[in-house]
């Protein structure tokens, strides 16, 4: 079992315990992280659940779909590694992940 670090805006590190197969937006209201919002609830409907991974790990997270780009498109502080947590379905190779928060959900 590995951990990714989530960090919020205000510099805040949470270590958590990945559980593959679970996405990371569950992982993350799982452990109480706050910034996560997740407002629909992990269908990728909302852009609630927004991280900047790093780019060490960025990599193997798998690919966005047309849907989650289009909410990403949305949010103001978007990234070349940003993604929806509710989409990133965790795996050992995740092990030692940071996804940074932005300061706003959408």
């Amino acid at each position: 079992m590995g951990s990714v670090t989530f960090i919020e805006h205000n510099g805040t590190e949470h270590v958590v315990d990945i559980e593959a197969g679970k996405s990371l937006m569950q992982i993350a209201l799982d452990n109480g992280i706050p910034g996560i919002d997740a407002d629909c609830g992990g269908v990728c409907a909302c852009g609630t659940c927004h991280v900047i991974v790093d780019g060490a790990t960025f990599n193997v997270t798998g690919n966005a779909t047309e849907d989650e780009l289009q909410m990403l498109d949305l949010t103001p502080e978007r990234s070349d590694t940003s993604r929806l947590a509710c989409q990133i379905i965790t795996t050992d190779a995740m092990d030692g992940m940071i996804a940074r928060l932005p300061e706003f959900q959408m």
